[in-house]
Order: C-alpha cells, then structure tokens, then sequence
C-alpha cells in the first residue's frame, strides 16, 4: 500500500534510509546531526510545498519512501528521499514511487523532473538512468561527515522535448538508448545492425559515441515523451578536411512504443537546427530504400541524391537497395 507520510513515521523514514546507507563503507548516518528534518518529515516537506508517501507491505511494515517539492529554476521539481527496503527491491515498487512522484509533480505543473544522488550508488544510477534522467552538471560537493559527493540528474518530464546531450548526459544515457536500439533493430530497423542484438554490442556502440561527443565530433540528440526517453539521433561532424561546411545525420531511432507520435520529426528538425548553428550548411544520409524514414525525409524538404542497389542485407539476408539524401539548411 502507498499512502502519504506522516510525521510519527519518522522511526520507518530513519530505518530505510540508515539501512541503506549501510550498503556502504564511510557513510555516516548522524539523524540529529545533519537530518533533523527525519524528525518531522511530511511537515518538512508540506513547508517547501511538496509532498511525501510511504510505503507498506501486507503486515504494515515501511518498505519504500519518495517525496519531491518545486524548486525555483525553469518549473522544475526534485525527487528526493528516495529508498526501498532490501526486501522490496525488484518487485516494481521503486518504479510506483517514481511514478507517484513525477504524477503529482506533473499535476502540480513541473515541466522538468531533478534529483540528486551519491556518486557510490550504482544501482541507483542505473535505475535513474532506466527511466530516462541523465546526468547534467557538474558534481556536488556535499559539506557532510560523510565527505558526500554527488550526481545530479534531470530530465524534461511534459510534453514532447529534443534537448542536445553533452558527454555526461551521453554516457547515462547509455543504457537507455541501448534499449531503443535493440527494439529498432528487433523491428527491422535500418540501422547497420541484423536482430537480435545483443545488449553488450548496443552499449559497444554507444560508448564509442559518448567518446565522439566528448572529443566534439558528434552531436547527440534525445528526445523525451511525457518523460521517457523515446528516441533519438545524431549528427557526425567529423566529415574530411575539404568538407568543413558538410555532416551526416545519422540513426534517427524511435523506441516503437513512441511512433507516429511526431518524435522522428522532432528530432530532425532539431538536427537541422543544430548543423546551422554549428556551420554546416549541407546534411547527408542514407537509409535502405523500403525504411518506413523515408517518407519523412522527403515531407521535410529532403533531396533523393541516388540509389544503390543490393548495398545492404536485411535480417532474411536479402540484399536492399540504399537511398541517399541530402538537404541544404540555413
């Protein structure tokens, strides 16, 4: 059961927290010290205008907690207090705290979702990361017994958002985006890649492109639905040296779950914005003729340079013709 907190809950708030905290060597769980707030914290909370819920298990036991509040930047609000009992991890109750969470500050009109979280809690990341928040920032530096540093990760939670990835956001978004290209793939995308993939080839992948970003020869692009990481595209930048003014777009992928909800079309069109920004004047790519892209490209004022025919196989190993685009922006 999820209810909301109270304050004579503070015994369950002080255990799930100091429980988790020692999965870890050199954290230190002063509550009177540094987290007098435990004390009393729905009322701490219901001061900053957000809210807290509690979950229990058949006997009445705590076994989850979330709260979130709104903070003064761009309509944004925090997911914080955030614990799941051992006992409870892995039965999608983290998910239904997220859930709960990012509804009420949707409801409340956040238009991004913000957290903060210890650079020692991988699981967390990962689980973050799952659900479509990347890291953005610089680390922070936590003045604590425990000499606390922190990750801080965001994501656009309403609406449909492309917002370009720097290289931290690129790499936490390794996971997810490993996932949406496994499911182009599974679908028959064409995307240099025959199904099944494997997770450890997708995420090869997009490491090799974190490390592009980070070098400044590729652009990445993310696009979110409501919050979930939905799709995705680049811009490869590293054209030869008589071809400054040139890139090539490259794997617009759109998580199936999301199509024909205008996310491919967004992502282009912010990939075209992008290249004017950035100089280059002419795009280029290429798709297998029979990709349901293709339509797209052309509603969007792209040029069909020339076809290729039998340049790639398909998952039955039948040998596709090739089409070739270009378009000239700005």
């Amino acid at each position: 059961m999820l209810r909301a907190g109270r304050d004579d809950d503070a015994a369950t708030y002080i255990r799930l927290i100091g429980d988790a905290w020692a999965e870890f060597p050199g954290i230190v769980f002063d509550v009177d010290g540094e987290l007098p707030e435990l004390r009393a914290l729905a009322s701490h909370f219901a001061t900053l205008d957000g809210a807290l819920w509690l979950a229990e298990d058949g006997t009445g036991q705590g076994v989850g907690m979330v709260a979130t509040r709104p903070l003064r930047e761009d309509q944004a609000w925090e997911i914080g207090r955030m614990y799941v009992a051992k006992s409870a991890r892995g039965t999608g109750l983290a998910q239904r705290l997220l859930a709960t969470a990012e509804a009420h500050a949707r409801a409340h009109g956040a238009e991004r979702m913000v957290l903060w979280t210890d650079t020692r809690f991988e699981a967390a990341h990962a689980f973050y990361e799952k659900a479509g928040y990347v890291r953005q920032g610089a680390i922070r530096i936590l003045d604590d017994l425990s000499k606390s540093l922190e990750f801080r990760y965001a994501k656009p939670c309403r609406g449909l958002v492309v917002e370009m990835l720097d290289a931290a956001a690129a790499a936490s978004a390794e996971r997810r985006l490993a996932e949406i290209l496994i499911a182009c793939v599974a679908d028959g995308a064409s995307v240099s890649y025959l199904p099944p993939l494997s997770p450890a080839k997708a995420r090869g992948f997009w490491k090799r492109v974190s490390t592009d970003v980070a070098q400044g020869h590729r652009v990445l692009l993310a696009a979110w639905a409501d919050g979930a990481l939905a799709g995705t595209v680049q811009l490869d930048l590293a054209t030869p040296e008589n071809q400054p003014h040139r890139a090539e777009v490259a794997k617009l992928l759109v998580d199936p779950a999301f199509r024909r909800q205008g996310v491919g079309e967004a992502l282009m069109r912010r990939a075209e914005q992008a290249a004017q920004r950035l100089g280059r004047r002419l795009l280029t790519l290429d798709t297998r003729a029979d990709d349901r892209a293709a339509p797209l490209y052309r509603r969007l004022g792209w040029q069909e340079s020339g076809r290729i025919p039998g340049y790639a196989l398909d998952a039955e190993g039948v040998a596709r013709d090739t089409l070739f685009f270009h378009k000239q922006v700005g």
